[in-house]
């Protein structure tokens, strides 16, 4: 879940018009081969040897920062409403239990399952204390449609690994929540899972229990990369240099691996700051996000790095996976959200959609081609907001043989075969409208066929 960030919002026919593009890429075709969704409120119950605190979950999300204890006291509101004009999603908090929604980060483990994370809870280290950070092993049936839970796996501490104060300090277990850890992307590599995280940012380790068995500070260029939601940041006493590298919500996004597990490849979601421009760092105007090298072997940054350079200025990745060992899919995406279909005429009105999403992109990349800057090349892409529906598989949306994905945060992408690749949106339960108007998103994912993008050079 993302702060709103008012970019490229005012009265635009296009993101990439308003901010200045990149030349035109090369798009490839998305044909709908099924289309899968679980429906928005879905919840799981703590473990039994949870703290009282997180057998409800939402308690610390009210504007004023006071906590609501009262189950449905808070009313969804999408982050992405005009100023004064409240869209309203139709679902209220605190929650009894722990939302499943939020998926950010997936990883296809073959005959229709997939592991997916939840994201780190309500958006912000603040409001999260109660959310839990946990995985889930899912079944989709594309044939119904239909998306089931088969296994949650919850992170923990017992050991003390985690190199900081955590909110279940006290406890046995130490369970983990949304205000230790982000984490955004997963990768399953033999008997350990390896986490992405947005605050450190920072290489998470756990066995397949979830339990942690080390935490990794990040270096890039032999430089320590920090955010200010970092364990040594605090708030200064006066008014100072900057003392961090990444910006808030902008730490590791997507996390690939080699086919051979033996590397992994953070992207930050965000360009680094420039404290000399006071300024995301840019190469001839355009921000760009630094890919870094993780050795699975010593558990250690290895200084090797690579660039992505966004289209538009203000953009942001979604989820990063390998397609084999040179080249793997990127989405990056604007911060909008909405079918443009029901977009408002004039003024804002809570029964339409204020902003609309325009860019929502799966780029191929390919680190073989990259160029002597260590920027990766973008072979080409495909366009999330016009899929091809010729089988009329679309279960939501128009389902006029052409679907959209009008989501704020689209943030799991991964191959399915030779010619299927899957995505899915983080639906940001409850501040994310973007399907239809008062209804909070659901947890959709697409099974795309794409030969032609994998396929391409």
């Amino acid at each position: 879940m993302k702060s709103f960030r008012a970019l490229c919002l005012a009265g635009l026919a296009t993101a990439a018009l308003a901010c200045g593009t990149a030349n035109a890429q090369q798009a490839f075709p998305a044909s709908l081969d099924g289309h899968a969704y679980l429906d928005a409120k879905s919840f799981v119950a703590a473990p039994a040897d949870a703290p009282e605190m997180l057998k409800t979950s939402g308690k610390f999300t009210a504007d004023t920062r006071k906590r609501v204890d009262q189950i449905g006291g808070i009313e969804g509101v999408t982050s992405l409403s005009a100023p004064g004009v409240p869209r309203r999603t139709g679902i209220s908090l605190p929650f009894e239990g722990q939302p499943v929604q939020g998926f950010s980060g997936i990883k296809s483990l073959g005959n229709g399952e997939f592991l997916v994370l939840t994201d780190n809870g309500f958006g912000s280290k603040a409001n999260s204390p109660d959310a839990m950070l946990m995985l889930h092993r899912l079944k989709i049936d594309w044939a119904k449609g239909s998306v089931e839970r088969l296994e949650t796996i919850f992170l923990r501490d017992p050991d003390r690994k985690v190199p900081f104060l955590i909110t279940t300090e006290a406890t046995r277990e130490r369970y983990l929540t949304g205000a230790d850890f982000d984490i955004e992307s997963v990768q399953p590599v033999g008997d350990r899972l390896y986490f992405g995280d947005e605050f450190g940012p920072y290489v998470i380790v756990t066995d397949k229990t979830g339990k942690v068995l080390s935490v990794h500070e990040t270096v890039i260029g032999g430089k320590p990369v920090r955010s200010p939601d970092h364990y040594a940041v605090g708030t200064p006493g006066a008014p100072g240099p900057v003392m961090f590298e990444a910006r808030r919500s902008k730490g590791f996004e997507g996390m690939a691996a080699s086919p051979d597990g033996k590397t992994l490849y953070p992207l930050l979601e965000g360009a680094l700051w420039n404290p000399e421009a006071n300024a995301p760092e840019t190469h001839e105007g355009r921000e760009f996000l630094r890919i870094a090298e993780f050795d699975v072997a010593s558990n250690s940054f290895t200084g090797k790095s690579w660039k992505y350079k966004l289209e538009v200025n203000g953009h942001a990745i979604g989820d990063f996976n390998m397609i084999d060992a040179t080249t793997g899919l990127i989405i990056e995406r604007d911060n909008l959200e909405g079918e443009p279909s029901k977009a408002c005429q004039g003024e804002p009105k809570p029964d339409c959609f204020n902003v609309t999403a325009k860019f929502k992109r799966v780029y191929k990349i390919d680190f073989s081609q990259a160029d002597a800057d260590g920027f990766v090349k973008k072979v080409g892409y495909i366009d999330l907001m016009d899929m091809r529906d010729p089988k009329k598989l679309a279960r939501l949306g128009d389902r006029n043989g052409t679907l959209t994905f009008p989501f704020f945060t689209i943030e799991n992408v991964d191959v399915v075969d030779a010619e299927h690749i899957i995505v899915g949106n983080d639906n940001n339960l409850p501040f994310s409208s973007g399907r239809a108007i008062g209804q909070n998103d659901h947890n959709e994912f697409v099974l795309l066929r794409v030969p032609e993008l994998l396929a391409a050079k």
